[in-house]
């Protein structure tokens, strides 16, 4: 098996189906498993960082907890956009260096909680990405249309090791 392949195999829990949510960035579809999946929260305040890396650059107030609130886009490279009447703050809980972290993710749109078929997905290419393929678990074909399964290990932690390394 190669190990883009248990990569894959991995990430599915070595499960045929996941149930996952899925969101809207930058007009690409994504999606998170459901189980990693807190809250749903229109936007809320936001208070600004100073000094912190533009991916995650304040934090908000969840149920009396200071969580940090990432922009995906900017990990992957996208513009940052306004806020519209469909944007969200999806609330999951991830596993960052062994210790289970409340992080905020802003999105354009949520859409639905749906299963996809490990049948379906594949590793996303070597060459051609405009990502950092690391950044991508796999894809999803749907339909006509990819169903982007960020890799949130690989983006929190070069993004930790980036600002450990600037102190």
């Amino acid at each position: 098996m190669s190990a883009a392949a248990e990569h894959i195999d991995h990430h599915w829990n070595y499960a045929e189906e996941v149930e996952v949510l899925t969101f809207d960035m930058n007009g690409e579809t994504f999606a998170l498993e459901a189980v990693i999946v807190q809250e749903i929260l229109d936007l809320l305040p936001e208070t600004a960082v100073p000094g912190a890396q533009p991916f995650v650059a304040s934090v908000i107030n969840f149920r009396g907890k200071v969580i940090p609130l990432a922009d995906l886009r900017l990990a992957f490279g996208m513009e940052a956009t306004e806020a519209t009447i469909d944007s969200r703050i999806v609330v999951i809980e991830v596993d960052l260096q062994g210790e289970n972290t409340l992080v905020g993710l802003r999105t354009d749109k949520v859409n639905e909680v749906t299963t996809l078929a490990r049948a379906a997905s594949e590793a996303p290419p070597s060459v051609g990405m405009r990502w950092r393929a690391d950044y991508i678990n796999c894809l999803v074909k749907r339909g006509g249309e990819f169903i982007i399964l960020p890799n949130l290990q690989a983006i929190f932690s070069s993004r930790h090791d980036n600002s450990a390394a600037a102190s």
